[in-house]
C-alpha cells in the first residue's frame, strides 16, 4: 500500500515541492521526464502533473493528495480539503487596472470588461461585493489583455508585482492570499490515510524548524529571572552553569517572527555571547 501524492510537473512549485519531501527524509528515485516516481524508503508514489489538473485527480481519487497552490483549489477544488498550509510559494489573486486609469472603490469595476484565468474565485468575490462585470476567460498572459483592448482590468495571481509594472498596471484589489498547501482527496481509503498523518508529522516537524531558531547565550546568574521570562522557549529555558563562577549558559528555541525583538530584548536584560542556529527539524 503506497500513498500517491500529486506534485506540479515543473516551475517553482515543483521545486519547492520536492525540496520539502527531501527534508522529510523521503528519497525519490526521479528519472529524467518521468511522470510518475516511488519513493526509495517512505511508502509513497509521486505523480508529476500540471497544476490546473491536479484538483480533478484529488476529485476522481487518481491521487490520495496534493502539494498545490491555495489559489488553484479555490478556483478548481470544490471539496476538497486542506491537510496542512506549508508555507511556501506565496502570492496573492489580485484585481488590477491600466496605471492610468483612476480607481476609488470596487465600485469602479461595475459593468467593466474583465480578463482572468480565474474564473469562478473572481465571479464569487465580485458577487460578495455586489459587482456585475463581463468576464473574458483567459489562459496565460492575462496581463496584455487591457493593452490591447480585450479588457478593462485583469485577475492573476501577484508575487512580487513586477509582471504588472512591466504591463503598465496597478494592483487595486487583493482578492485572497495563497500559499503552497497539502490538499487531500475525498476519496482517500483508511490505509492512505494512516500513510497520511505520518507525512503530515514530518512535514509539521521541517515547517516548525524553518520557523524557529536555537538561541544559546551567557548571562550572570543575578540576571538569569530576568532573562529567562523574555525566553519562551519550547516548554522552558534549560539553564547550565559555566565554569567561571557566577555566570550560566541559557539555551532556547525562538519564533522566527518574533526573534529581533527578543535578541534586542536580552541584550537590554544582560545577555552576552549570543549564538544562534538554524533548526533542521523540531519534534514536538
Amino acid at each position: 500500500m503506497k500513498l500517491k501524492i500529486a506534485v506540479q510537473k515543473s516551475g517553482r512549485l515543483n521545486e519547492d515541492s520536492l525540496g520539502l519531501l527531501k527534508d522529510c527524509g523521503i528519497s525519490i528515485d526521479n528519472g529524467r521526464d518521468q511522470l510518475k516516481a516511488e519513493a526509495k524508503n517512505f511508502p509513497m508514489e509521486i505523480y508529476y502533473l500540471r497544476n490546473g489538473d491536479i484538483p480533478q485527480y484529488l476529485k476522481d481519487g487518481v491521487v490520495d493528495c496534493a502539494i498545490i497552490g491555495e489559489n488553484v483549489l479555490v478556483e478548481k477544488g470544490n471539496g476538497i480539503s486542506i491537510a496542512e498550509k506549508l508555507g511556501f510559494s506565496k502570492c496573492r489573486v489580485s484585481l488590477a487596472i491600466p496605471k492610468s486609469e483612476k480607481y476609488t472603490t470596487i465600485n469602479d469595476l461595475n459593468g467593466k470588461r474583465i480578463a482572468t484565468s480565474y474564473p469562478e474565485t473572481t465571479k464569487n468575490y465580485l458577487a460578495s461585493k455586489g459587482i456585475s462585470a463581463d468576464l473574458h476567460i483567459i489562459n496565460g498572459s492575462v496581463e496584455i489583455a487591457p493593452n490591447i483592448g480585450l479588457a478593462d482590468a485583469i485577475c492573476d495571481i501577484v508575487s512580487s508585482g513586477s509582471t504588472l509594472f512591466k504591463n503598465n498596471l496597478k494592483e487595486v484589489e487583493v482578492m485572497m492570499k495563497s500559499e503552497a498547501v497539502l490538499a487531500v482527496s475525498p476519496t482517500i481509503s483508511s490505509e492512505r490515510n494512516t500513510i497520511l498523518e505520518k507525512l503530515r508529522f514530518r512535514i509539521q516537524s521541517v515547517l516548525k524548524g524553518r520557523d524557529s531558531k536555537y538561541v544559546l547565550l551567557n548571562a550572570p546568574n543575578e540576571k538569569l529571572e530576568q532573562i529567562t521570562t523574555i525566553l519562551p522557549g519550547m516548554k522552558s529555558p534549560t539553564i547550565l552553569p559555566l565554569a567561571q563562577e557566577g555566570w550560566s549558559s541559557i539555551h532556547s528555541v525562538i519564533d522566527q517572527e518574533e526573534f529581533w525583538d527578543i535578541i534586542d530584548k536580552l541584550k537590554e536584560a544582560g545577555a552576552e555571547g549570543i549564538l544562534v542556529c538554524p533548526i533542521e527539524k523540531m519534534v514536538l
